[in-house]
């Protein structure tokens, strides 16, 4: 992929005073159940100089309606709501009528400014205001070169918003992996949180299942099964290289990376699957879980103090923690009879996992810290692979509620879930990856 060159304005825009007479500013919590949520208002594209914006501008502004779609704590207000007309004077501060905002009921108002430029497609000005305060809390620009730097564009400012609103908005710069199904072979994939960008990943015979992004996002894990038996893949991001190993015994399962760069996996070579880590020379080490059941599932928090997994030890799957340090290990899910396919968020707080209901598979969140469970899924169909975005709010997840399973986006408190373009045939087994650069 050729390299994208964007030149941010550094000086193009600067920080507005704080109105001597506002008492107040927008304080927003995203992660707290019940979240508020803010009513935002996206202007018409403005022009700063020269003749009136084209499609490009139209199609940025309207791809940033389509990403800040995705979160669940920002509605877009319609432009019927707003007295006096839909446009504004210019695009600064000073050319603002906030009054009439205020009335719409409007808390965050983004104004976009358009400049054609030669040897490009023009310069933009991306402003996001509090309209109660007047308080610019965001400004940027950018100069676009061609088509594609459009949705960049939209997707480092999307990021910024988020940044400023919740702290982290590391969703609109990461990737999904995941498994599409055809005819003939499952094969994995990624793609933008927003269902831009799909690329394959592998192209392989077979069934290559359970992908895993190492924490820095340069390589990915995943199971290959071929007619013979289940090997280890591994896909270098920089090398452009996939490797299939063979390793002891007959099944392999869901293999990870620590964040210390080892990959974890369930093996059986005594018999059950065991849980072990690989040496640098791919050979397996001392159990990190050795037990008489079935051991799977490993997944760790970014600091590699807690790995959560699956075992059948009490007759039925049900989700456990260790403690690295300790080796103590501690029992999660305590209602249902199969609870799989745990994931931990990068804090180490909390744990995500498909419990089997007699509605079908839901995703249930658990609370290391209060030991609370909230089931956040509804159906209909079967709603498994929980995925934790690297901020620690959102979940993606699978789901046949369409009939044909897809790829949703939800958060930790159960917002609605909005689905994930991944183009055509079934996908499964999402893994979220790190923020790219």
């Amino acid at each position: 992929m050729r390299s994208i060159y964007l030149v941010i304005i550094a000086c193009l825009l600067c920080l507005c005073a704080f109105p001597a007479q506002a008492q107040q500013q927008i304080e927003i919590d995203i992660y707290g159940p019940g979240q508020q949520q803010l009513n935002m208002y996206t202007a018409p594209v403005a022009a700063l100089s020269g003749p009136a914006p084209g499609q490009p501008a139209e199609a940025l502004r309207q791809t940033i309606l389509d990403n800040l779609g995705f979160l669940p704590f920002l509605a877009q207000t319609e432009s019927s709501d707003v007295l006096g007309g839909t446009g504004l004077k210019g695009v600064r501060k000073k050319d603002i009528d906030f009054k009439r905002f205020r009335l719409a009921r409007v808390d965050l108002l983004l104004s976009i400014g358009w400049k054609p430029q030669s040897g490009g497609l023009g310069l933009v000005e991306l402003r996001l205001f509090d309209v109660f305060s007047q308080r610019l809390m965001l400004g940027k620009g950018y100069r676009i070169m061609d088509q594609e730097q459009v949705d960049v564009v939209a997707d480092r400012f999307c990021a910024e918003i988020v940044d400023t609103l919740a702290g982290n908005g590391d969703v609109f710069r990461s990737r999904l992996a995941f498994v599409r199904q055809n005819s003939t072979a499952k094969n994995i994939w990624t793609v933008g949180v927003q269902g831009r960008d799909p690329k394959q990943i592998t192209r392989l015979e077979g069934v290559s299942m359970s992908p895993a992004w190492s924490w820095d996002g340069r390589r990915m894990a995943f199971t290959y099964l071929d007619e013979r038996r289940h090997r280890l893949g591994l896909w270098d991001r920089d090398a452009g290289q996939i490797k299939a190993m063979v390793l002891p015994g007959n099944t392999l399962i869901s293999p990870v990376f620590s964040p210390q760069g080892q990959v974890v996996l369930s093996l059986d070579p005594y018999g059950n699957p065991d849980i072990f880590t690989l040496s640098d020379d791919w050979t397996i080490e001392s159990p990190l879980v050795r037990h008489w059941g079935i051991d799977i599932s490993p997944q760790f928090d970014e600091k590699g103090e807690k790995m959560v997994f699956v075992s059948s030890r009490l007759g039925n799957p049900h989700i456990f923690v260790r403690d690295m340090d300790s080796g103590e290990v501690e029992r999660v899910s305590f209602e249902g009879t199969y609870n799989t396919s745990p994931t931990i968020s990068p804090d180490g707080r909390f744990v995500a996992y498909s419990r089997r209901t007699d509605d079908g598979h839901r995703i249930v969140v658990h609370d290391l810290e209060s030991g609370a469970s909230r089931q956040i899924t509804k159906g209909p169909g079967n709603d498994e692979d929980p995925t934790w975005a690297p901020d620690g709010y959102f979940l993606a997840f699978s789901s046949n509620r369409s009939g044909t399973y897809k790829l949703y986006l939800t958060t930790r408190n159960g917002d609605t879930p909005k689905q994930i373009p991944t183009g055509p045939g079934a996908a499964t087994a999402p893994a979220w990856g790190p923020p790219m650069p």
